[in-house]
């Protein structure tokens, strides 16, 4: 496994491929769980070489977000790409990717709107450029993505097509713990009961609000149910939103959700301190 640490150095490694391999791509900001090496099992499944790379992008962090608090592990996570047979891992710096006088920005102007979005300005711009950056650096064949962040997986799709990025871009379904709850990096900042007991709930409620809505529930009342079962729980909840997909259109209006029609569950909360996510997409 090789570490590239300059663009230079990484593109002179992806020239001296043959034409005839594959790359498969999973961008992250390290930290890396077992969401992320499925990412890489996936990619080393599908293609003749896997590019990892470990960037935390201060971008797409507001300015009351955890940026400097953010885990960074980099020991740990090069052992587990090369457990999972990645080929090479691009670790860049902040000045080399964002250098004195950097200005420009990449803006997708509607999926990036709601949930998330409402409450974060200007992430999905940081998320938007920092891909796009790394996806014509890479040059990879295929990129993959976790669905636990639905909503950043559909504005990545929405400006790779907008911009015509010749890449295949996969999701892959979310990776949870026994209890249910999704597997993300800040899952450690959870006290040893809020991991086991309360924060499972989270997905708990959703599963049951899919049924309802799958067994022809009134979308707002559901919703309503739902927002109260995981307040009484101990979240506090920020949004919890059904939408369509991949358009991210809001569904709240509708009376019951047709069955043939494409829809995701999403849903933000914080539990103490911690900041979750969670969707269901069917």
């Amino acid at each position: 496994m090789k570490v590239f640490h300059d663009i230079v150095s990484y593109s002179a490694w992806r020239t001296s491929l043959p034409s005839s391999a594959s790359v498969g791509f999973v961008p992250t900001m390290g930290a890396l769980h077992a969401g992320h090496a499925r990412l890489l099992e996936v990619s080393r499944e599908q293609n003749t070489h896997t590019v990892l790379s470990i960037f935390v992008n201060p971008t797409q962090f507001g300015p009351n977000e955890d940026l400097s608090k953010y885990p960074r592990t980099l020991e740990s996570d090069l052992k587990i790409a090369e457990a999972e047979g990645v080929a090479a891992v691009f670790v860049p710096t902040e000045s080399m990717l964002y250098p004195d006088g950097y200005s420009t920005f990449v803006t997708e102007e509607k999926l990036s709107l709601p949930l998330c979005g409402v409450f974060r300005p200007g992430h999905f711009r940081g998320v938007a450029t920092i891909v796009l950056k790394l996806f014509n650096i890479i040059e990879a064949d295929h990129a993959y993505f976790g669905l636990k962040d639905a909503q950043q997986f559909f504005v990545i799709q929405k400006m790779a097509r907008d911009l015509n990025v010749r890449i295949k871009l996969t999701g892959v379904e979310t990776v949870r713990e026994a209890s249910g709850l999704a597997l993300s990096s800040r899952n450690t900042y959870l006290s040893k009961e809020e991991r086991t007991l309360t924060a499972p709930q989270f997905y708990q409620i959703l599963i049951s609000a899919k049924n309802e809505f799958q067994n022809g529930g009134v979308i707002a009342a559901v919703l309503e149910s739902a927002r109260g079962r995981l307040a009484q729980a101990g979240f506090q909840v920020q949004y919890l939103e059904l939408r369509s997909t991949p358009e991210l259109t809001d569904l709240t209006a509708m009376n019951i959700l047709p069955k043939e029609m494409g829809a995701v569950l999403a849903g933000a909360l914080f539990l103490g301190k911690v900041r979750l996510i969670d969707n269901i997409i069917w």
